[in-house]
């Protein structure tokens, strides 16, 4: 009888031991898929870093490539401004004109009014002046027209080259737009691989790897040396955290620079 109890505490305890064993080695296969699970996230977060760089290295190479065509186009328009004002002065100038013709007119149908010679001195004065002023605002038209035609021209010369140069550089434009365009769809393709593996693990990890990425450090997985030491910043891990990182026991992040230290690559 007590013999077959002994039998039956020992299947017992074999049993319970194989099922903590057999727990265990889930947990170490756990931590070992998560972990390389995060690897290659990393590997992805690395290739979308070096797109985005892609997309990022067209805009001053364009922007070099364009800078003469630009400045010709930021002369013209400084051209064309000018011209507007200039032709806002000139109507000025011609409403300013034709008041002083009128006040001409009325002046000299005065003169012909005057009843002595004091009236009429004193009319043909403001004429005179009037005139002289009539005078000054003409000369002004003049040279505001003259301006307004070398300024035309000059603006004429100015589009004249701004075409040409556009007509130059359109290939190369036309070429870096289209590696941009393909940068940028390389660059949705491996955000949206990203996300749709950043779903499939666990919410733990995952959070585990964002918070070291958004640190000093854009490395959020190191593997541990066969020395035992951060593959990330090589300080020395001690032993009994080696033995969990090797083990698989659990994430164990350095405590020196904080990364997720994943056991060496089996050979």
């Amino acid at each position: 009888m007590e013999g077959t109890e002994r039998r039956g505490w020992s299947r017992i305890e074999r049993s319970a031991s194989l099922a903590s064993r057999r727990g265990a080695e889930d947990v170490r296969t756990d931590i070992s898929e998560t972990l390389e699970s995060l690897k290659a996230l990393q590997r992805l977060d690395a290739e979308i870093a070096d797109a985005e760089r892609r997309v990022e290295d067209i805009e001053p190479r364009l922007a070099e490539l364009e800078a003469p065509a630009h400045a010709l186009e930021v002369e013209a328009e400084a051209a064309r401004t000018r011209i507007r004002e200039m032709r806002m002065d000139e109507r000025r100038l011609e409403r300013v004109a034709d008041e002083k013709r009128q006040r001409l007119r009325q002046l000299e149908e005065r003169l012909n009014l005057v009843r002595n010679v004091r009236e009429e001195a004193a009319v043909r004065a403001e004429i005179d002046l009037v005139r002289r002023a009539a005078e000054t605002d003409e000369q002004e038209a003049l040279e505001l027209l003259d301006q307004i035609r070398r300024t035309e021209v000059r603006l004429q010369e100015l589009e004249g080259k701004l075409e040409s140069a556009r007509g130059e550089i359109g290939p190369q434009r036309q070429a870096f737009l289209e590696v941009q365009r393909t940068a940028q769809e390389q660059l949705a393709i491996l955000r949206d691989r990203r996300a749709n593996h950043a779903v499939r693990i666990g919410a733990a990890a995952r959070e585990a790897y964002e918070r070291v990425r958004s640190g000093r450090t854009r490395m959020a997985v190191a593997v541990l040396t066969e020395d035992g030491a951060c593959g990330h910043c090589f300080s020395v891990v001690p032993l009994q955290r080696q033995w969990e990182i090797r083990r698989g026991a659990a994430l164990i992040h350095c405590e020196a620079c904080g990364v997720i230290l994943a056991p060496p690559d089996s050979p």
